[in-house]
């Protein structure tokens, strides 16, 4: 019991040392990038290379496996950079919520939705 005292006591008197957290948008995009890239490597490795090994009997499947999620990077990075570069006076502005969840929105319908609108061509073409 006197361990959670302490540590409760420890987070109120840090966060009335440096005041209340704000949200910071540039580690908050950073932190969604990741983890779609995670999400993509996943989707991509369980649903596109499945859709291409039933058509292509050999290693171009994984090699096409590689080749789109490499390709997926750039476009993550833009992401990413349009939040990197705020200053720090704006990386914790309220007023950018609503196009910090335009740009969350937009990053994890391209990290869901691109593995099985590829899958879904190769199904096509085959």
């Amino acid at each position: 019991m006197g361990k959670a005292i302490d540590d409760r006591t420890y987070r109120h008197t840090n966060e009335v040392a440096r005041g209340p957290r704000e949200r910071d948008w540039r580690k908050s995009m950073s932190d969604n990038v990741a983890l779609a890239l995670i999400a993509y490597t996943a989707l991509q490795i369980f649903v596109t290379t499945k859709a291409l090994s039933e058509g292509i009997p050999s290693i171009l499947p994984y090699l096409l496996l590689v080749l789109l999620v490499g390709a997926i990077i750039p476009a993550c990075r833009w992401f990413e950079k349009r939040w990197k570069d705020l200053d720090d006076a704006h990386a914790a502005d309220p007023a950018l919520t609503g196009d910090f969840r335009r740009d969350q929105a937009m990053l994890w319908s391209l990290a869901i939705g691109l593995p099985f609108a590829i899958a879904y061509g190769f199904k096509a073409i085959a």
